[in-house]
């Protein structure tokens, strides 16, 4: 890989240099003549959680794997709150991200938010992008006329409250409840632990730009081939949401997997593998 520098605009308005493989603790892994996929995690998480996926994408496909600004490995110093209170940095470093390493043609798989980073970043350089495939994407997670997101403003309200008044706390109740698999335990303590990891400063603006933020009008917009993934059973984003994006999308297809919870690439990896690869292989 090459170490080039780009630059971002810092709180100040000046051009600042960034070195983007260490800031985002990129990693690229698998067949180097193969399609490239760019896995993005989602809030509260870091690449880790893409660890039941990534080597058996390995086998067919060059996988790059990187933490957002902030979350995992990344740098730290790098995050500030000012510029990362909305999701458009986040689609901005994944940019810059694939400029520093001549990324082209790359197929994009947002988890969560990141499918919603993914839409921004795809719809400001489309022709970098081979495709997008949004895991249990959500456009908007408050409710709305004509619209379920899932969650009442008081729904919001209550959330973000506990999460900024005792963020381990939040962590240890609501990630079970996130990953959605009462069966399988150990996947519940492992997402809990991905959050415990994350700085609360950090995890309580992440929060407000994911939960707060309302990207429908920039599905329509989408120009690149689309696959939606959502779960049967999901609390963070019911199914309506998935059939939402999938209308909203043009072109757009939906697979819809029997699976529970919020985080298919832990409770259903196969079946996350599989859809990304036949959608990739059909492009």
């Amino acid at each position: 890989m090459r170490s080039a520098r780009r630059h971002v605009i810092d709180t100040d308005g000046r051009m600042v240099p960034v070195d983007v493989q260490r800031r985002n603790n990129v990693v690229v892994t698998g067949r180097a003549d193969g399609p490239t996929l760019l896995l993005a995690h989602g809030f509260g998480c870091d690449q880790h959680l893409w660890r039941l996926v990534a080597p058996r994408l390995a086998e067919r496909f060059r996988v790059v794997l990187f933490d957002h600004t902030g979350a995992g490995k990344s740098d730290r110093s790098a995050w500030s709150a000012q510029r990362y209170a909305s999701l458009d940095a986040y689609a901005e470093d994944v940019l810059l991200l694939c400029r520093e390493l001549d990324l082209r043609e790359v197929v994009l798989v947002g988890h969560s938010v990141s499918s919603m980073i993914g839409v921004l970043a795809a719809n400001r350089e489309p022709d970098r992008f081979a495709g997008l495939v949004l895991l249990a994407p959500s456009p908007r997670y408050l409710d709305d006329d004509g619209y379920r997101g899932g969650f009442s403003r008081d729904d919001i309200d209550e959330l973000l409250a506990s999460l900024e008044s005792n963020y381990l706390g939040w962590a240890a109740t609501m990630a079970p409840v996130i990953m959605g698999t009462p069966d399988r335990p150990e996947l519940g303590e492992e997402l809990t632990n991905s959050f415990c990891q994350t700085d609360p400063a950090i995890a309580r603006v992440f929060a407000r730009a994911t939960f707060l933020s309302d990207n429908r009008a920039d599905l329509a917009a989408v120009t690149v081939p689309t696959l939606v993934v959502d779960s049967a059973q999901d609390a963070i984003a019911p199914p309506e949401v998935g059939r939402y994006v999938r209308d909203q999308i043009p072109g757009s297809t939906l697979v819809t997997l029997d699976t529970t919870g919020h985080c298919p690439q832990l409770s259903a990896p196969e079946a996350v593998v599989d859809a990304i690869s036949v959608f990739t292989d059909a492009l």
